[in-house]
């Protein structure tokens, strides 16, 4: 119960979950998109996250998409599993089970729907970190679930040894500066926002949990690859150009948003499980303009 601090650095997509025409679990189709990402040289993937509609999947089908995940590209880059559960019971069941299934890491969220207070929030991410050896990537996204993980609870929290990242999707990037005047290199960081990716980047992330890499691999990897080589001006004029798309992850309906960007660019499909519905109307013709104004316009 006592992992070295991994190396995870890098881009990260949040992949998609694809389904078939009847809404189930496509586990072929995705298990393509994580392939396809592989290929395109991704060094890491979060499994089941938001983009990947963990809430909106059972028990059983986190568990097969998983397996699935593991049996396609395991070994391959690390593979990152969201936990996002209603109760601190079933997150650490959860965990357990993941643990077993073989991948490399977790990402876990506050429990669902309920808002804690400080005590409960701690409770509930040391109950999950005591249920499981792999290391642990804490996902901070305060205008999505209402909650935000406040430094004293990150203090008491260093004590944990498997939790070890940050995912920080807080709106303001003087946070990654304060995270890291506080705690030094004690969790690594990772930039959880996509219109505030080469803020975080520049200012000490070690990555990029990214929801529009599923659409724009290439760019996304170029952009991080500049940032890294200090090519400010290279990094600048990828990210002006990715700018418009790059809002999409903070928008309400990032995840319809993003799969119609997939669709667009040949990667994946559009379909969304309800309460989500696929984009229609005025949003749907804005984000289609949005997509394809930045395919005929693609930097690279």
């Amino acid at each position: 119960m006592n992992p070295s601090k991994p190396a995870w650095s890098g881009v990260f997509p949040a992949a998609t979950t694809q389904f078939d025409a009847g809404l189930g679990v496509d586990i072929e189709a995705t298990q393509a998109v994580q392939s396809a990402l592989v290929r395109d040289g991704v060094h890491g993937m979060v499994l089941l996250g938001t983009v990947g509609e963990n809430n909106s999947l059972s028990g059983a089908e986190k568990r097969a998409v998983l397996q699935a995940a593991v049996a396609a590209v395991g070994g391959t880059v690390p593979l990152i599993a969201g936990v996002s559960e209603f109760t601190t019971a079933g997150a650490a069941a959860y965990a357990r089970d993941a643990e077993a299934i073989g991948v490399d890491g977790l990402m876990v969220l506050p429990a669902m729907v309920y808002v804690p207070a400080r005590a409960e929030l701690e409770n509930h991410f040391r109950t999950v970190a005591a249920a499981t050896s792999l290391p642990i990537m804490l996902y901070n996204n305060p205008p999505a679930y209402r909650v935000n993980i406040d430094f004293e609870t990150l203090r008491n929290l260093s004590a944990v040894p498997n939790i070890v990242a940050i995912k920080e999707s807080a709106p303001d990037p003087r946070r990654f500066t304060d995270l890291i005047n506080e705690f030094a290199d004690r969790y690594l960081l990772f930039a959880g926002l996509d219109d505030i990716a080469l803020e975080g980047l520049i200012l000490g992330a070690s990555g990029w949990v990214s929801g529009l890499t599923n659409a724009f691999p290439a760019e996304s990897l170029a952009l991080v690859a500049a940032i890294k080589a200090g090519d400010l001006e290279r990094a600048r004029r990828l990210y002006r150009w990715f700018m418009p798309l790059l809002h999409l992850d903070a928008e309400h309906d990032l995840v319809q948003s993003i799969k119609l960007a997939e669709q667009i660019m040949g990667r994946g499909c559009e379909r969304v499980r309800a309460p989500r519905l696929p984009l229609s109307g005025e949003r749907r013709m804005a984000v289609v303009a949005m997509v394809e104004r930045a395919r005929a316009t693609r930097p690279l």
